[in-house]
């Protein structure tokens, strides 16, 4: 009974548009962060220099500080509007593959 459900959800065409959204919408969403993160590394890496000056004179806030404040912020982002996203979505279709399903 139960390999019997699985077998069904899994032909669905439904499940199916899920799998592919989802992952389609996640590896957006990991090659933006990994750009993001990548970029800020290379920064670090090749540019510390601009990275350590000074945002105005006297201050000891750095260009370095606001933009992995920014990155951080940004990661929050993209996480939200995975579950966002998630909680509309996928959830709907999710509910309407087990409603094809319910004996």
């Amino acid at each position: 009974m139960i390999n019997n459900i699985y077998q069904q959800v899994e032909s669905s065409p439904r499940f199916q548009e899920l799998v592919r959204k989802r992952q389609a919408f996640a590896l957006v969403l990991t090659v933006i962060m990994l750009v993001l993160y990548v970029g800020f590394i290379l920064l670090i890496a090749f540019a510390p220099g601009w990275l350590g000056t000074p945002l105005h004179a006297g201050t000891s806030v750095t260009r370095g500080i606001p933009l992995g404040v920014g990155l951080i912020v940004i990661s929050f982002l993209l996480t939200g509007v995975y579950v966002w996203r998630a909680n509309g979505e996928f959830d709907r279709l999710t509910k309407e593959i087990v409603r094809e399903v319910q004996p």
